[in-house]
C-alpha cells in the first residue's frame, strides 16, 4: 500500500512556523522531506532501519493503511517484520516534543517493515510495546489477507483478526522441532472408484497442481479419500490444507490422517481445541513443525509452508461462510490461495454446488467423479411420496407417515437404526404454489414474493407488489407455506412405534454417533449422527418445506441436505432404503432419486446465467436505515452496468430468538438493497462500495451501514 500520508498515532501538527516555512518550500519544489532519526523522551533511536509501519487493530475502513512509528533503540532487536505491537493511537496521542507528557490509548497492531525513512514529514510517535518477538505474520499471509479483503470489500485489520488467533504466551514458549521426513506415497485405494482418482493421486505425488470438483460416491469413506490426497502431497515434500464446515468431519479427516500417517504429521485447528492448544498448533504449522492442516473456517488462513494442496469439503454448508466482517467464503479464499501459490485444490463432496458446475464449466477445475454403475451400487434406493398419495392415505393424517415410509421404518428397525430428517423448527419457508410446489416469484426481476400483513403479495427483492399472481407452471393461484419441527416429530413417531427407542439430534444437542442397534434417530438437516454400519432406511418428511425456503439456492440445499442424509445409509445391496416425502416431479426430488448431484447444479447454473443470477453475475447488498442506504446509493460510484434492485424492509427479528448476521439492531427497521453486477465488474464494485464506506466514515457522525459481498441469501 502507498504510504503517501502516512503518519505515526498522531504525528504532530503544532509544528513550529520554521518547519511548516520549509515544508511549503519542499513542496514547492516537488521534494517532500523525510523523517529523520531522532531521539524520543531521551531514549537514542534504532541506528538502521529507524522507522516502523505499523498495521493498527482497528477494523475501519478510513484507517486501512499502514502508519509510521519510529523504533526506539531498546526495542531494535526485536521490532521486527511480523510481530505483534502496541502504539499510541488516538487524538490524545498525538506525537510530543521532549518534556510533555504523552497520551492517546494503547492499541494493538502487526509491524509490517521497516524502513529508513518515513514519507510523513513530522516527527514520528515511537513503538511503544513489542508484545511478543514471535513473527506471526509473514509476507505471504499479508498479501492473502489483503486480496480477500480488497474481494470482500472489508479492511485489512478485520481479515487479520479472523486469521491470525489470539496470543497464549504459555503456548509461545514452546518449543518445536523440525517437520517429520515426507511419508511414502499412498496407494491409490478408494479412489480407484473414480475415473481419474489414481491419476489425480500420482499427478500430487509427482508435485503437480490439478485442480479439481470431486463428487465423492456414498458411504463414509470420503475421509480416507482425503487423507490420502494429503499424504501424496506430503510424500512431494509439500504442504496440505483441508478445511471443512464443523467439527464432526473435521475429527473424521484427523483421525483417518492419523491411520494413514501416524501422529505429528498434521494439525488440527477448530474453535473446540481451545485458545491455549489451537494456538499451539497454529505456531507449529507457521513455524514449519508441521506441513499439513485440517480445521474449520479459520484454518483457510493457515500459514502452511510450501503449500501444495487446498481441500474444501462440503463448500454449501453454511459453516464455511463467516460471520464475522468482512464474511468471506472458505471456497473463495482457498481459490485464491490455489491461484497464488499456484498449488492443487480440490473441491469435494456429495453433492455439487453451482458454483463447483461453474469452476468445471469455465475449465478451471476438472470433474472428478464416478462411472453410472459405481453411483447405482454405492447409492440406497430412493422412493418418494408426494401430495395426491398423502391426501389419500389414512396413515399420514394419523402418524404423519405416509404407508410406504411406515413400512419402510418398520423394515428397517429389525436390522438397524432408521434415520428420520425433519426441518428444524427456524424454518420460514418462503411461498409457493400449493399445487406444484413451485416457488411464488416476481414477475419483474424472479426474487421470492413474501406475504405482508393485509394479505397481498410482495417481492422481497425489488418490492414491487403482487396483485393477482398465478403459477407460471401450472396456472394455479393457491400459496402455501408450513412447517412441523423436530419435537412434535419424535413424539408422533414414539406413539407410532411405541416400543422402539427414539433419539433426537439437533439445536439442543447434536449426536456424533449412534450404535448399531434398532432405533428411531429423528435429526434436523446438517445434525444426523453416524450409525456404526450404516443406517437401515431413511425418511425424508417435509421435503416442499426445505424447496420453498427464502432462498436463491433453496433447490440446491434442500437436495444437499437430502443427500447428506441418504449418504448414510447402507447401500441398496445391503437393504438400504430412502423415502422422500415431496413431490416426485420437482427437479431436486428427480435428482435425488438419480442420485445426479451434478447434473442438478448443471440445470441450476444455466437458468441462473439466463436471468443473470449469482455465481454467474457478482452481488452486494447494503443494509441500513432508509436514509442511510438511500444516501449511500446516491454517493457510491457504481459501476454503469450495475442494477439497483429495491431497497424492501429487511424482517424484525422474534423476540428472544438469536439474532441473525445482517439483521437490524433491536428496535430498529431497515431496509436492504442488492446491487447486481455482470461477469467481470465484481472487483469494480467491491472497490467503489469500499470507497464510499470509507468516505463515510471519515466524516464520522453518520448512521450504520453494512456491507456484505456476496450474501448468502439474497431471499
Amino acid at each position: 500500500m502507498s504510504s503517501d500520508n502516512r503518519r505515526g498515532s498522531g504525528g504532530a501538527e503544532g509544528a513550529v512556523p520554521e518547519q511548516l516555512a520549509l515544508i511549503r518550500e519542499a513542496v514547492r519544489k516537488n521534494k517532500a522531506p523525510r523523517a529523520k532519526p531522532r531521539t524520543w523522551r531521551g531514549a537514542a533511536l534504532a541506528k538502521e532501519l529507524p522507522v516502523a509501519r505499523v498495521l493498527v487493530d482497528k477494523g475501519v475502513l478510513h484507517l486501512d493503511r499502514y502508519f509510521d512509528y519510529a523504533v526506539p533503540e531498546e526495542l531494535d532487536a526485536v521490532a521486527q517484520p511480523g510481530v505483534r505491537v502496541r502504539v499510541r493511537f488516538g487524538a490524545g496521542g498525538r506525537n510530543v516534543r521532549e518534556g510533555r507528557r504523552e497520551g492517546g490509548s494503547l492499541i494493538d497492531g502487526f509491524l509490517v517493515e521497516r524502513v529508513a525513512e518515513s514519507d510523513y514529514s513530522g516527527p514520528l510517535a515511537a513503538l511503544a510495546q513489542v508484545v511478543s518477538p514471535e513473527p506471526v505474520l509473514g509476507p505471504e499471509l499479508l498479501e492473502l489477507a489483503r486480496a480477500v479483503a480488497d474481494r470482500y470489500a472489508g479492511s485489512l485489520a478485520d481479515v487479520l483478526q479472523l486469521a491470525v488467533p489470539p496470543r497464549h504466551a504459555r503456548a509461545e514458549a514452546r518449543e518445536t522441532g523440525p517437520p517429520p521426513p515426507p511419508p511414502g506415497a499412498p496407494e491409490p485405494g478408494p479412489w480407484l472408484r473414480y475415473g481419474r482418482g489414481a491419476e489425480f493421486l500420482e499427478a500430487l505425488a509427482a508435485g503437480g497442481a490439478p485442480r479439481a470438483v470431486w463428487t465423492a460416491l456414498p458411504g463414509p469413506s470420503w475421509a480416507e479419500e482425503i487423507g490420502r490426497a494429503v499424504q501424496a502431497t506430503l510424500a512431494s515434500g509439500r504442504g496440505a490444507l483441508v478445511v471443512v464446515p464443523a467439527g464432526r468431519p473435521a475429527a473424521r479427516v484427523d483421525a483417518a490422517l492419523r491411520e494413514l500417517l501416524g501422529e505429528g504429521q498434521h494439525a488440527l485447528l477448530t474453535a473446540d481445541a481451545g485458545q491455549e492448544r489451537r494456538y499451539r498448533e497454529w505456531l507449529a504449522v507457521r513455524r514449519g513443525s508441521v506441513r499439513a492442516v485440517v480445521g474449520t473456517r479459520a484454518a483457510m488462513f493457515a500459514p502452511v509452508r510450501n503449500l501444495g494442496l487446498v481441500v474444501v469439503w462440503d463448500d454449501g454448508d453454511a459453516g464455511h461462510s463467516d460471520d464475522h466482517a468482512p464474511f468471506p467464503h472458505v471456497r473463495e479464499v482457498l481459490e485464491l490461495r490455489a491461484t497464488r501459490d499456484r498449488c492443487a485444490f480440490l473441491l469435494g463432496g456429495w453433492t455439487c454446488t453451482v458454483e463447483a458446475a461453474q469452476l468445471v464449466e469455465s475449465g478451471w477445475a476438472a470433474p472428478l467423479v464416478a462411472d453410472r454403475e459405481r453411483v447405482r451400487a454405492a447409492a440406497p434406493l430412493v422412493r418418494t411420496v408426494g401430495d395426491a398419495e398423502l391426501a389419500r392415505d389414512e396413515a399420514a393424517r394419523a402418524a404423519r407417515l405416509p404407508s410406504l415410509a411406515w413400512q419402510v421404518a418398520r423394515d428397517g428397525l429389525r436390522r438397524g437404526p432408521v434415520l428420520v430428517q425433519v426441518p428444524r423448527r427456524g424454518y420460514v419457508p418462503r411461498l409457493a404454489c400449493a399445487r406444484c410446489r413451485e416457488p411464488a416469484r416476481c414477475r419483474h426481476c424472479a426474487g421470492p414474493l413474501q406475504a405482508q400483513d393485509a394479505g397481498a403479495l410482495r417481492c422481497g427483492w425489488c418490492g414491487r407488489e403482487e396483485a393477482d399472481w398465478h403459477c407460471p407452471e401450472c396456472g394455479g393461484s393457491r400459496l402455501r407455506a408450513q412447517v412441523v419441527g423436530a419435537r412434535r416429530t419424535a413424539e408422533e413417531l414414539g406413539r407410532a412405534f411405541p416400543a422402539v427407542p427414539v433419539r433426537t439430534s439437533g439445536r439442543e444437542q447434536v449426536l456424533d454417533t449412534v450404535p448399531d442397534t434398532p432405533a428411531l434417530v429423528v435429526s434436523t438437516p446438517g445434525a444426523e449422527p453416524v450409525a456404526e454400519g450404516g443406517y437401515a432406511a431413511a425418511l425424508l418428511l417435509d421435503g416442499w418445506a426445505m424447496l420453498v425456503r427464502p432462498d436463491l439456492r433453496a433447490a440446491e440445499d434442500a437436495l444437499r441436505r437430502w443427500i447428506g442424509a441418504a449418504a448414510l445409509v447402507r447401500d441398496q445391496g445391503a437393504g438400504g432404503t430412502v423415502v422422500i416425502v415431496a413431490e416426485p416431479t420437482l427437479r431436486p426430488v428427480q435428482a435425488l432419486v438419480r442420485w445426479d448431484p451434478v447434473g442438478h447444479a448443471v440445470r441450476e447454473l444455466a437458468e441462473r446465467a439466463e436471468l443473470g443470477f449469482p455465481p454467474v453475475s457478482r452481488m452486494a447488498a447494503v443494509s441500513g436505515t432508509a436514509d442511510a442506504v438511500a444516501a449511500f446509493l446516491a454517493g457510491a460510484e457504481l459501476p454503469a452496468d450495475a442494477a439497483v434492485l429495491g431497497p424492501v424492509p429487511l424482517p424484525v427479528p422474534d423476540p428472544g430468538r438469536p439474532r441473525p448476521v445482517g439483521a437490524p439492531p433491536p428496535g430498529e427497521r431497515w431496509q436492504r438493497a442488492l446491487i447486481r453486477v455482470p461477469p467481470g465488474s465484481g472487483a469494480a464494485l467491491a472497490g467503489a462500495l469500499k470507497n464510499m464506506q470509507a468516505a463515510r466514515l471519515a466524516r464520522g457522525g453518520g448512521e450504520t451501514v453494512r456491507i456484505r459481498i456476496d450474501p448468502p441469501d439474497i431471499g
